[in-house]
């Protein structure tokens, strides 16, 4: 499974105004049930949270991967923020957090969730990729940059 497969245009936000770590969680629910009605969006939001409990998703260099797992919905989704000022997201380098990708998957999807999780560090442990998602404009701009990414490491 590609990235590009679970992320679309209207679960992408740039220059996201929020102020904590609560906040974005609260905030990817926000987005994903725009595109997953049969979410609901305190079960992202618990399902997120109670991840975040057993160790920061904040993964180093301004970057943080939420995740979690859904009983409900077929398929893995993603949701990508790009935030306006970083915020404290107990990071494991303890530096604030301005990238954000949400991931939700359903609950027996151990395997398709290690490899989205693989991908994901991939294309964030880039720094040129992530300068060019930190100086985007648009959620546009945004998947253009994630798609062609992909497209050269397929």
């Amino acid at each position: 499974m590609n990235i590009i497969d679970i992320l679309s245009l209207d679960c992408i936000k740039s220059a996201a105004s929020v102020s904590s770590k609560k906040r974005v969680l609260e905030e990817i629910g926000g987005l994903i049930t725009t595109q997953n009605p049969d979410l609901s969006e305190d079960e992202i939001f618990e399902s997120l949270f109670s991840r975040e409990r057993l160790g920061s998703t904040g993964i180093g260099h301004g970057v943080a991967i939420p995740h979690g797992r859904v009983k409900t919905g077929g398929k893995s989704i993603g949701c990508f923020m790009q935030l306006e000022n970083p915020i404290d997201f107990d990071a494991i380098d303890g530096k604030p957090v301005d990238l954000v990708f949400g991931l939700l998957v359903p609950e027996d999807s151990t395997d398709e969730h290690l490899q989205i999780l693989s991908k994901l560090a991939t294309l964030f442990s880039n720094e040129a990729i992530c300068d060019k998602l930190r100086q985007a404009s648009s959620a546009e701009e945004i998947l253009t940059l994630i798609t062609n990414w992909q497209a050269t490491t397929d």
